[in-house]
């Protein structure tokens, strides 16, 4: 969902004076924006942070984090968020009296896509350049991190680090064990499925998200072309026994290949895990109450380099 200038400017006038950012940080991320009867309203923001993508985000907020939590935000698609982002900075400029945002603590968080997303008027111009300054052999670089308000995921969704490695406990010991493909879910199956699809995968096909993702790879497999790409990282993934490199060599799939794409159902592998036969709620909720208890297991890991998630709140935290 894109904002056109009146809805934009609408729903960053509703963020500005609600009173729950006061002295508070404000993170703004992608999501379905919250209406009542086709109109935003503020009674309708005070549910924004039970909507995806919103919630997941809070549900990763640390268990040591417990005064002036962070107040979460979707806005949109990549776009909106970074449009509202610059807008809400705007808009506090002009008329203070009317704002409880403090600028300093304003952040956006944003998926790495394939596709180059530009930004004006900011140190770095565009997604790929935040992610090539944050993140290095699919690890933070913690002496850059304070130089960011706006973020990027360093796998290419946030539903990327639904299927990390070492979710496969989450979903082993989960009450209603999670399916795919009609069997029980083995993290290495969908793997396998992204790696058979990487030379047919229509977004990395495009001539310029083709070296971009291979750039993106190249410390873990230096290939030329889709075909070899694909046949590299099949071949390592079988053959290696070192779970390092596995490790590795899955951060790679994941910086890359699209683990949720609602325009191409063969390329969803988010969409393809099920509730078990006897479950008889709906299946987005479940994937949803999946996606938190996912959520939860990251507010319980250490801010480490190689854990996104939990690295970033860890600089958030520097702000309260």
């Amino acid at each position: 969902m894109s904002l056109n200038p009146e809805q934009l400017k609408e729903h960053c006038e509703i963020i500005l004076q609600s009173p729950r950012i006061k002295n508070k940080i404000v993170v703004l991320c992608e999501g379905a924006i919250p209406d009542i009867e086709g109109r935003r309203s503020p009674q309708a923001y005070k549910k924004m942070e039970e909507m995806p993508d919103a919630n997941f985000y809070k549900a990763c907020v640390p268990r040591w984090w417990r005064e002036k939590l962070p107040q979460f935000f979707n806005c949109g698609d990549r776009a909106s968020v970074i449009n509202t982002y610059f807008k809400l900075l705007t808009l506090h400029e002009q008329d203070t009296t009317n704002s409880y945002l403090e600028p300093d603590r304003l952040f956006a968080m944003i998926d790495l896509d394939l596709h180059l997303q530009k930004i004006d008027d900011y140190p770095f111009p565009d997604t790929e350049a935040i992610f090539c300054d944050l993140y290095e052999k699919s690890e933070v670089r913690s002496q850059n991190a304070a130089l960011h308000r706006i973020w990027i995921t360093g796998l290419i969704h946030k539903e990327a680090y639904f299927i990390t490695p070492e979710l496969q406990s989450i979903f082993d010991d989960y009450p209603n064990y999670p399916m795919y493909q009609n069997n029980p879910l083995q993290l290495n199956s969908i793997y396998m499925d992204m790696a058979d699809k990487i030379s047919s995968d229509p977004d990395l096909k495009n001539n310029l998200n083709i070296q971009r993702a291979l750039d993106r790879i190249n410390h873990c497999l230096n290939c030329t072309d889709l075909d070899k790409l694909q046949d590299s990282w099949k071949t390592e993934f079988k053959n290696t026994s070192d779970e390092t490199r596995k490790h590795q060599l899955i951060r790679a799939l994941l910086t890359i290949k699209k683990v949720k794409n609602e325009k191409q159902p063969e390329h969803d592998y988010w969409e393809k895990i099920k509730p078990p036969a006897d479950w008889s709620g709906n299946e987005k909720n479940f994937r949803e109450q999946l996606s938190l208890e996912i959520g939860r297991f990251y507010s319980r890991q250490s801010s480490d380099v190689k854990s996104h998630i939990p690295f970033f709140f860890k600089t958030l935290y520097e702000f309260v």
